[in-house]
C-alpha cells in the first residue's frame, strides 16, 4: 500500500477504536441531515408565508379587502412556534446541538486518529479493493 493509503487508514488505530469513531462521524452525518431538514423546513416556510403575502394582495386588489384583512391578522407573519420565527429554531439548533456535535466528532478524531476524516471507510474501501484484485488507492474501477 501506497505512503498515502497508509496514512488515509490510520494503521495505528485499532480497529475497534477505527469503528467507534467512524460511528461518531455517521452520527454526525445524520446530524447534517437533520440540519439541511431544518434549513430547508425554514425556507419553505419563509416561501410560504411569502406566497401568503401575495395572496393577501391579490385579495385586496380583487376587491375583498376584509378577507384580506383577516388572513392578515390570523397568518401573516405568524410564528411557527410559541415565540419563534423558523430562523430562531435554525440558530438554537445550531448553537446547542450542531456546533458542539461537530466539535466533539473533532475533537474524537484527532485525538484517535490524528484529525483523518472516514478512517473506518478508508479501510473498508481499501479491503474491497484488494479482495477485488485491485490497487487499493488506484485510480478508476
Amino acid at each position: 500500500m501506497s505512503q498515502a493509503g497508509e496514512e488515509r487508514i490510520a494503521p495505528r488505530v485499532d480497529e475497534a477504536t477505527s469503528e467507534a469513531v467512524g460511528k461518531l462521524s455517521e452520527a454526525l452525518e445524520w446530524v447534517e441531515r437533520a440540519r439541511g431538514a431544518l434549513y430547508e423546513f425554514h425556507q419553505l416556510s419563509g416561501h410560504a408565508d411569502k406566497t401568503l403575502g401575495e395572496a393577501i394582495d391579490a385579495l385586496t386588489a380583487a376587491g375583498h379587502p376584509r378577507a384580506a384583512a383577516q388572513l392578515r391578522r390570523e397568518l401573516h407573519g405568524r410564528n411557527v412556534l410559541a415565540g419563534r420565527w423558523t430562523f430562531q429554531i435554525v440558530e438554537e439548533y445550531d448553537e446547542l446541538y450542531y456546533r458542539p456535535f461537530v466539535d466533539a466528532d473533532e475533537r474524537i478524531r484527532i485525538r484517535f486518529t490524528g484529525g483523518r476524516r472516514h478512517v473506518h471507510e478508508a479501510r473498508m474501501k481499501a479491503a474491497e479493493r484488494e479482495d477485488a484484485g485491485r490497487d487499493p488507492w488506484g485510480l478508476g474501477a
